[in-house]
């Protein structure tokens, strides 16, 4: 057995990482080490529960739930962290691609379509798509059971982390740069606006003052 113990170097962060796993060990040389061809039995992460990253508080939390739970089980059971994720995205296709409600084949299709015709939202483009169509069949494989019970297809953590890193991709590229998109319009709005007043007020105090002397 093997546990790690982390400390953040970042002043402003300063947060444990806490880590143990059981390793298999081999015989070298009349001792016994950590096998270097056999990964971990078990790993886990104590400190912090899970590897979610903060999610801004204007992504709707129905989607930061599933995510952060999705990262949660991640090892404990990465089929339904790849079930989690699926869900987490048909929550995104509604809200972010403003797709009527169905089942997600089909609301991937209307997505698709709407890049095809060129009036999809900003940030979804093909290759989202494809990733969106992967991502659902790997969930699908927790989300469904098949018709012949005996077919079992697993999903492993590594699998599951990269539909996880895919919600975090499309998190920055539709949510967040959204919002940074939408800052930088009002901003320069706000910035329009203030130098419209600034310039009247100059030049209602240049009306206001008194002429000169020599026009009287």
């Amino acid at each position: 057995m093997r546990a790690t113990a982390i400390i953040c170097a970042n002043d402003e962060c300063q947060k444990p990482l806490v880590q143990i796993g059981v390793l298999p060990y081999t015989r070298v040389q009349g001792a016994y080490a950590p096998s270097k061809d056999k990964g971990p039995l078990v790993w886990r992460r104590l400190i912090p529960e899970g590897s979610s990253r903060p999610i801004p508080s204007y992504v709707p939390s129905a989607i930061r739930q599933d995510y952060a739970e999705a990262c949660l089980i991640r090892d404990l059971s990465p089929k339904a962290s790849a079930t989690l994720a699926r869900r987490c995205l048909q929550g995104m296709i509604r809200d972010f691609g403003q797709v009527k409600p169905s089942t997600l084949f089909k609301e991937i299709g209307a997505l698709e379509k709407a890049v095809e015709e060129g009036n999809a939202p900003r940030g979804v483009s093909v290759d989202s798509i494809e990733a969106l169509t992967a991502l659902r069949k790997v969930g699908n494989i927790g989300a469904h059971m098949e018709a012949d019970v005996n077919v079992i297809v697993d999903v492993d953590p590594e699998e599951a982390q990269v539909l996880i890193e895919l919600i975090e991709s499309l998190i920055d590229d539709w949510y967040i740069e959204r919002h940074k998109r939408q800052q930088r319009f009002s901003k320069a709005v706000a910035l329009g606006a203030s130098k419209t007043a600034a310039l009247a007020d100059a030049k209602a105090g240049q009306a206001a003052l008194p002429a000169p002397a020599g026009d009287a």
